[in-house]
């Protein structure tokens, strides 16, 4: 059975609709504000029947506590004083109904049975939604922007093979998600996923952490010990920032790939080694490989395949996906209830030049979760280097900005000037692409005074 409850100050309208209702119901009943919103947060009600009067109190305020507290539940109020004015605000503030006293039982069974329907529509619509949005989220891949769609492709056809990649692109840009995606996809998936950074450990030390080493091998060797490729067997081993890995080092990860062995520091024995290779650099390598820092043969070793990560300023569509994929992120971590983010302080972040990519977008919704207190993000939650204005803020030729409640005539207006702008004023090409004729065209750039 459904919950449903009555909020009345009348105990006599709720002793009659408790009545009525009580076979299709079960029902629960309050005589004021608190008591209403009592039940609201320890019970699970699908609908509430409000009284628009209760005594002094304005049933509006306490509708939109209701919907605040638990937006999936249906709230129809309940007056004697019908009004438009009062009807409109009613809606406004979240009701999904609104009717007058005194009450039609019939009528209001028909209107809940409604209300219930509705409930169940919008559990199927945010269900949808939920499926559609995990699925964007490829292992923490967000975007659906044609550069990040080329990369989800690559991923599909590379996680079933052995070939070594490398994966290029500026700080922040996502790689480790990457190798990540393609081993937890791919064949590998149950064996292990290591990660080594080479910017992160002396060169001295990184050789034994990648391939062990044997006891007695150096001051403090009481033990033998595997080091992580011979730990990666079977799986994928990730080597980050690979252009910092020391050039003696190097040709010993080449000797690795070619031969698919190990040796141990102090060892004089190798030691088979099924490992797939992924490395990533923010750096360059061909230029490396030009200025003797990086070797040519291992260059092309780690790079039978190439997957770059475009930076953010190349997939700003992709901005309001990640905000809302950060915001739900930080909500459970920072246990908060942030709602979402204002359209000033989204259109902020949009224009913002992120030269770390997407950890910054990320650290940055981060900090305005943490710091706001208000229940969606909003302008002044927002770093003032977002409002510097220096910033540097790269215009795309082909995306025109409309304001909300922007006038149909101005957004045509910009339609057409922008789009005579990218084909040189050609009003054929511009007339086909708006799928006018040349004449309403003419007309329009007379009309807008272009």
């Amino acid at each position: 059975m459904q919950k449903l409850l009555i909020v009345d100050d009348e105990i006599s309208i709720c002793n009659s609709l408790s009545f009525a209702l009580e076979d299709e119901y079960e029902i629960y009943t309050a005589e004021d504000e608190e008591s209403a919103m009592k039940t609201v947060s320890s019970m699970d009600i699908s609908i509430v029947l409000l009284d628009l009067r209760l005594g002094s109190a304005d049933g509006i305020s306490l509708l939109k506590r209701i919907k605040s507290l638990s937006p999936r539940t249906a709230v129809i109020i309940m007056t004697a004083y019908g009004s438009i004015e009062s009807s409109v605000e009613a809606i406004k503030s979240g009701a999904f109904y609104y009717i007058t006293k005194p009450i039609n039982i019939d009528e209001l069974l028909l209107l809940l049975e409604k209300a219930l329907e509705n409930i169940a529509l919008n559990d199927k619509i945010q269900d949808l939604s939920s499926q559609i949005y995990e699925r964007s989220a490829y292992y923490n891949l967000i975007g659906s922007s044609k550069k990040m769609k080329e990369v989800y492709d690559l991923i599909d056809r590379v996680k079933d093979i052995d070939s070594n990649v490398l994966i290029t692109g500026e700080s922040g840009t996502g790689k480790e998600l990457v190798a990540r995606a393609i081993h937890f996809q791919g064949k590998r998936k149950d064996k292990p996923f290591n990660v080594i950074n080479c910017s992160a450990i002396p060169a001295n030390l990184l050789e034994s952490e990648l391939f062990g080493y044997k006891k007695g091998a150096f001051t403090g060797a009481y033990e033998d010990r595997k080091g992580i490729i011979e730990l990666s067997e079977g799986g994928t081993l990730f080597l980050d920032e690979i252009g910092d890995l020391d050039i003696s080092l190097q040709t010993k990860l080449l000797r690795v790939l070619q031969n698919k062995e190990i040796r141990p520091v102090g060892s004089i024995n190798d030691i088979k080694a099924d490992v797939r290779f992924i490395c990533a650099t923010n750096r360059d390598l061909k230029e490396m490989v030009k200025a003797n820092l990086f070797r040519k043969d291992l260059y092309y070793r780690l790079n039978v395949i190439n997957i770059d990560m475009p930076p953010l300023r190349q997939r700003r569509e992709d901005i309001p996906k990640l905000v809302d994929y950060f915001i739900k992120k930080y909500n459970m971590m920072l246990n908060k209830n942030i709602k979402g983010i204002t359209s000033e302080a989204l259109e902020a972040i949009e224009r913002y030049e992120f030269e770390g990519n997407v950890r910054e977008l990320e650290n940055t919704i981060e900090r305005a979760i943490a710091l706001t207190r208000e229940d969606f993000i909003t302008i002044k939650d927002l770093p003032k280097d977002f409002f510097d204005k220096n910033i540097n803020i790269q215009q795309e030729d082909d995306v025109i900005r409309i304001n909300i409640g922007e006038n149909m005539k101005s957004v045509e207006k910009k339609l057409i000037m922008h789009t005579l702008k990218k084909y040189g004023d050609n009003r054929k090409k511009t007339s086909e692409v708006l799928g006018i004729s040349e004449r309403a065209l003419r007309y329009k750039i007379k009309e807008y005074n272009l």
